[in-house]
């Protein structure tokens, strides 16, 4: 059985996608969005080249904080303060603090090589 593996942002519809200004050289990885640095924008750029790099082993969530933030959001945020958008792989948060092509795929590669 092939694995599947969930990424989750979380963050306000304002936040921008990474702490560095956007413009197509920048390291994320993601030419598609650029240069909004809207984290909407971005969020959809990483779904299409992760669904085109990983297909059907890679589930993308986006959870906008602007209405409310659930409740296992608040609980991660009181015990670890991660930085915005929040990035959780399978649950779990990965402290990268920005959307980045090349980040999530090193995460979502250490993940399927432990499960297989």
């Amino acid at each position: 059985m092939t694995s599947v593996v969930t990424v989750e942002i979380a963050g306000f519809s304002d936040t921008p996608c990474g702490p560095f200004p956007c413009h197509r050289d920048r390291t994320c990885g993601l030419e598609e969005c650029a240069p909004s640095e809207n984290l909407f924008e971005a969020f959809k750029a990483l779904k299409n080249a992760l669904k085109s790099e990983f297909g059907d082993q890679v589930t993308l969530l986006l959870t906008p904080l602007d209405d409310g933030v659930p409740e296992r959001i608040r609980q991660i945020v009181e015990l670890r303060h991660p930085p915005l958008p929040i990035v959780l792989v399978n649950g779990k948060v990965v402290p990268i603090g920005r959307i980045s092509l090349p980040q999530m795929r090193r995460e979502i590669q250490r993940v399927l090589e432990r499960e297989s």
